[in-house]
């Protein structure tokens, strides 16, 4: 109760007509003695980039919070668990993700791929590094996304492959595993560090982009305008 946002968005029109609303430009999230702001950023060839802070920061994790858009939590982290086909105690060095056969699984963020193919108990699966320090492994995946091979680059969010069931799996699901320095660790468990900042010889022409946006921002509402906005 009593946070505010407000928000400018590019409106899309064909022959005149109002048919839609394309990108979020900027916007402002107040909450209590709190205020986050973030703008849209294209570089000179008009390419999105992301969204970021006034100061340049970058607003985006370095790392997606789940390889899949919407999926169940099935098993967790653990290092003693009752392995349903071996009926053996084992460690379970991942998180499963239930989900329908064929639902897209994402990279959760860039990197190469170092593995794509068949590898004993876990199916089909996908190895990404993603820099000196983690990488990431995607188990009992039905297929591969188009082109997804050793050496291909990937980008965060980028569909790599869809949930199956292959090698050592019960039902359909996603064994996802979390490296960090060649170790296994818990990727629910994880805080992960922002994206890269505007670079600095950008930073003129972002502040003077971001500046252009945050003046369109509206004004606030008060706080009769906005109940009584609500109520119509």
């Amino acid at each position: 109760a009593g946070d505010r946002w407000r928000l400018v968005a590019e409106a899309l029109y064909a022959e005149g007509e109002h048919v839609g609303y394309g990108d979020i430009l900027s916007a402002e999230y107040a909450q209590s003695e709190e205020t986050h702001q973030a703008v849209l950023y294209f570089n000179d060839q008009g390419e999105r980039i992301g969204y970021y802070a006034p100061d340049g920061s970058s607003i985006k994790k370095i790392f997606l919070k789940s390889p899949m858009r919407f999926a169940r939590i099935s098993s967790r982290f653990q290092l003693k668990r009752f392995h349903p086909i071996l009926k053996v105690r084992r460690p379970h060095l991942g998180v499963d993700y239930a989900a329908p056969r064929g639902t897209p699984v994402r990279s959760i963020g860039e990197g190469v791929v170092i593995f794509a193919g068949r590898r004993g108990g876990g199916g089909k699966t996908i190895k990404i590094r993603h820099n000196a320090i983690y990488q990431t492994n995607y188990l009992h995946l039905n297929g591969y996304a188009r082109g997804i091979r050793k050496g291909k680059k990937v980008k965060q969010g980028q569909v790599i492959g869809f949930v199956g069931s292959t090698g050592l799996a019960t039902g359909p699901h996603l064994h996802f595993e979390f490296y960090k320095n060649g170790r296994f660790v818990d990727p629910l468990r994880q805080k992960f560090p922002s994206a890269k900042p505007i670079a600095k010889k950008e930073l003129p022409a972002f502040k003077l982009a971001t500046s252009k946006f945050l003046n369109l921002l509206p004004k606030w509402r008060l706080p009769n305008s906005i109940s009584s906005h609500a109520e119509n």
